[in-house]
């Protein structure tokens, strides 16, 4: 909530708006006095890193009263203030629509009773309102993610992983409780970012006699030489009769008929604190100037409007279709109809449980119909956090569906010789928390091996290639897909899964790996940040790793409130670096006396960190010291994140389909494929999940600096600017359009 507050504060300042704090929620608008203050530019520094809300919240029931909202309206007049930003769940954006389809009979009672003035009933005669959601559980229908869930995953995912080391030693049952009291959002995600055994959500209750069944799941799994059993139940979760599924009865369950070692942790409020991640700071940033665009833009006959995120596209929604569609949700699971509600909550919800279901649950083997086709799954490029859950998600997809699972270890390296063995449903057990590549992999390109890896495509008779990569796995399916009229071998369904922490591959808005990436360059920041604010006058420059792609050092730069990033795709000069140190040098004379400048590794040839560095030092003799650190490649380690372990889960599982599709097409007819479409990247564009032909990409690719020619993230350059106080432009023509909310179809 703070990015967003921070992210309204400056925006509004920046259009030269009077901005102002509410205090307390709805409370302090009806108590008004200090409770309604102005704020200014220093007001929201050293915000971003703090989780909770420094306005404060608070339930208040004086407004959900007439009289209330007729004080908050004679509050908000004594101001001037006709133009509300509202960050809540639904119950706050309710209030806050009834508020203001209330206005004019509000002024008029207010105008009776001699507190304002004809004409003040003539100036404000309209109040404006825009939200944003604020709410961990993601139970907000119309948009994708709602600002703090991606927060409260990491919280849980935290939680999650300690657990499974220490019930890994002692063969325990866990049963861990969520949050989501009539959403099931977090269980679900938790559950499928940690492989859990089995997920109680209250939108799809388990099947009439699912006490046995689950009992049934663990022993096997047991069996089959796992030492551990994870079980997630939303707070909310109930059978198909509405009664409450708890924790605690589960545990008796499965002590009672299994005999297992079993202990219950209830997460709690853990869940709702913290350091907001990389990813919400950046939602939070991008709707909160959303937003504001949306108040100056609004007239009279706007309805109320909710800035939300649709796939990586923010979009505008009218704020009663989305309270409509949620309350729908509630009262289709109080009517029993389930399948309505998964359906309710949008695309995201129903595909997470879906691939839940596929990925948990393995049909006995002689109820698989076979395919006879080998599939084979390599790592290219350098380790980026969720290839192992991609790896994952790809055998168990291909088992479901029939198919011979192949891995192939080291890269290409490995493929050349020959490291290539069969892996199997268990085999991949446990690895969606882990970093790295378990398979190994290389930057080696397949080109000087071609020979020999055509040979091992024949000798395993493999029948479709999956690649998890980075710039080197697309640059291999280009060079396969070249090759093809030399080796027939290579006539099968290729498919690149993008994966890689600079997120520089053509055909994908965000590769496997550069939110985990992301996540480390911030917390680092925030470290520095401290360190800077305690010595006062302080600049740090700090290198990021990308290669030629400024997205890490970028979104690195909004995210961590940074003043200045530095990265190819913009070039600059000494003048910019001059404008820098002389935007610093002011800014020490102010309250905020630190300053964190961002520098992509490969930005510029001859201005390096250590000339920037050095150049800083010199400038800024006597107002500021400079340190630098260079971030290496802790960026590229550590366990991935809740975004990587879901985004690679999902995505894999989608490559394995189309896999699967383009085989069925060539059954029984011995069918090469020779055609451009059967090689082909999967990745995200705006708002949908879209497989392109590297025929198609390779126009839209610098190879020499191994970037996309275009990136969508370079929009949000001037974000970073306008809220480090720079003066630039903002491109608001994608935005400005009101939607209508899609329910989406099952």
């Amino acid at each position: 909530m703070n990015a967003a507050v921070r992210a309204v504060v400056r925006m509004g300042i920046y259009v030269g708006a009077k901005v102002y704090f509410i205090y307390e929620g709805y409370q302090g608008m009806v108590d008004g006095g200090s409770n309604i203050a102005e704020a200014d530019w220093e007001s929201v520094s050293s915000i971003l890193q703090v989780g909770g809300t420094i306005i404060g919240s608070a339930r208040c029931q004086a407004f959900r009263t007439r009289e209330g909202r007729l004080k908050a309206a004679c509050n908000l007049l004594q101001r001037g203030i006709t133009n509300l930003c509202v960050i809540g769940g639904d119950g706050s954006l309710t209030g806050a629509n009834i508020f203001r389809k209330e206005w004019s009979g509000l002024l008029e009672e207010l105008a009776r009773n001699g507190q304002i003035d004809k004409e003040a009933v003539q100036k404000y005669a309209y109040l404006n309102v825009v939200g944003m959601v604020g709410s961990i559980d993601n139970d907000f229908c119309g948009t994708d993610m709602t600002i703090g869930t991606d927060s409260a995953l990491h919280r849980i995912i935290e939680v999650v992983d300690a657990i499974m080391t220490t019930a890994q030693s002692h063969q325990r049952t866990f049963v861990l409780e969520v949050m989501g009291r009539h959403c099931g959002y977090l269980a679900l995600v938790s559950a499928l970012a940690c492989g859990a055994d089995w997920v109680f959500l209250p939108e799809s209750p388990p099947e009439e006699g699912w006490e046995e069944q689950m009992c049934v799941k663990l022993s096997e799994n047991r069996a089959r030489k796992k030492r551990l059993n994870i079980i997630i139940v939303a707070e909310g979760a109930i059978d198909t009769q509405n009664k409450p599924i708890t924790s605690e009865k589960i545990k008796e369950l499965v002590v009672t008929q299994l005999g297992y070692d079993t202990r219950v942790t209830i997460l709690g409020h853990v869940q709702r604190g913290g350091t907001p991640s990389a990813f919400d700071r950046i939602l939070a940033s991008r709707m909160g100037v959303e937003a504001v665009i949306a108040l100056l833009e609004a007239t009279p006959d706007t309805p109320a409007c909710v800035v939300s995120l649709n796939g990586n596209h923010a979009v505008r929604l009218p704020l009663m279709e989305c309270v409509q569609m949620t309350q729908d949700v509630q009262k289709a699971m109080d009517e029993r109809r389930f399948q309505d509600a998964v359906r309710l909550r949008g695309r995201s919800f129903a595909g997470n449980l879906n691939t839940y279901k596929r990925l948990a649950i393995k049909l006995p083997d002689d109820q698989i119909p076979k395919t006879n086709c080998n599939v084979a799954v390599i790592n290219v490029g350098a380790p980026a956090a969720g290839m192992n859950a991609a790896v994952r998600s790809a055998v168990r997809v291909g088992i479901a569906d029939g198919h011979r699972m192949l891995a192939i270890y080291d890269g290409f390296d490995g493929f050349a010789k020959g490291q290539i063995k069969e892996i199997g449903w268990t085999d991949v057990g446990g690895w969606t928390g882990q970093g790295g590549s378990i398979l190994g992999t290389k930057r080696v390109l397949p080109g000087k091996y071609l020979e020999e890896i055509a040979t091992q495509m024949r000798t395993h008779s493999i029948n479709a290639l999956l690649i998890i990569g980075g710039f080197e796995a697309y640059k291999s399916a280009c060079d396969m897909a070249e090759a093809r009229g030399r080796h027939q071998e290579l006539c099968i369904p290729l498919c690149v899964v993008p994966a890689t922490i600079s997120n520089n591959v053509p055909g994908t808005e965000i590769s496997l790996g550069s939110d985990t990436g992301l996540n480390a360059v911030v917390e680092t920041c925030d470290r520095i940040k401290q360190s800077a604010s305690g010595t006062k006058r302080r600049v740090f420059i700090i290198e990021t790793m990308g290669g030629y792609c400024g997205y890490l050092a970028n979104m690195g730069g909004l995210a961590a409130g940074a003043d200045a990033a530095y990265i190819f795709e913009e070039p600059f000069d000494i003048r910019d670096l001059q404008s820098n140190v002389e935007h610093l040098t002011e800014k020490m004379k102010t309250t905020i006396q630190r300053g964190l400048v961002l520098r992509n590794e490969s930005c510029s040839e001859n201005y390096t960190t250590d000339f920037i560095y050095q150049l800083y030092s010199e400038e800024g003799k006597g107002v500021f010291d400079c340190r630098k650190n260079v971030l290496g490649h802790m960026q590229q380690g550590g366990a991935p994140s809740p975004f990587d372990r879901n985004f690679g889960t999902k995505i894999s599982a989608r490559a394995m389909e189309w896999i699967t599709v383009k085989l069925k097409e060539a059954r029984g007819r011995g069918k090469k494929f020779t055609t451009d479409d059967s090689v082909c990247v999967l990745g995200i564009s705006k708002r949908n999940v879209i497989f392109q032909p590297v025929a198609e990409l390779k126009k839209q690719t610098d190879f020499e600096h191994r970037i996309p020619k275009e990136q969508w993230w370079l929009k949000l350059r001037p974000l970073m600017k306008i809220l480090a106080k720079y003066k630039a432009s903002y491109d608001v023509s994608d935005s400005g359009q009101l939607e209508h909310v899609q329910p989406w179809s099952v």
